[in-house]
């Protein structure tokens, strides 16, 4: 986990954060799609091409989402093999978190204009 104080980050904890968004993305990207084979499925008014075609974005989709499962297995396996726990940044907060703060760090801070004043909930005018 990287050190908050202090910014430092490792390689570890951008690999971690790589992977987590890999598999979060890759899981609802495969969610959407079979959404939008669902809608296609149904809008295709029974012509055979379009039919074929929604059977297949629905299919790869669903191959797109075991993949994504089983390479959260395989990563979890493989971390208690070589003793490392590669999954632990795969909470939201964590990752919100981690990329925050490694935005701030590349991007610097912006004079703090965007926090509210003490007291003040933020959004609200004086």
């Amino acid at each position: 986990m990287p050190d908050l104080v202090t910014n430092e980050f490792n390689l570890v904890d951008i690999a971690n954060l790589a992977v987590a968004i890999a598999i979060i993305l890759a899981g609802f990207l495969s969610v959407f799609y079979i959404f939008v084979g669902g809608i296609s499925f149904i809008l295709s008014g029974g012509q055979e091409e379009k039919i074929k075609q929604a059977v297949h974005t629905i299919r790869y989709a669903i191959i797109g989402l075991i993949v994504t499962i089983f390479s959260v297995t395989i990563i979890k396996i493989l971390g208690a093999v070589f003793g490392f726990d590669l999954l632990s940044i795969v909470t939201w907060e964590k990752i919100t978190t981690l990329m925050n703060d490694v935005v701030e760090r590349i991007v610097g801070t912006g004079g703090g204009s965007s926090s509210a004043p003490s007291g003040l909930p933020s959004g609200t005018l004086r």
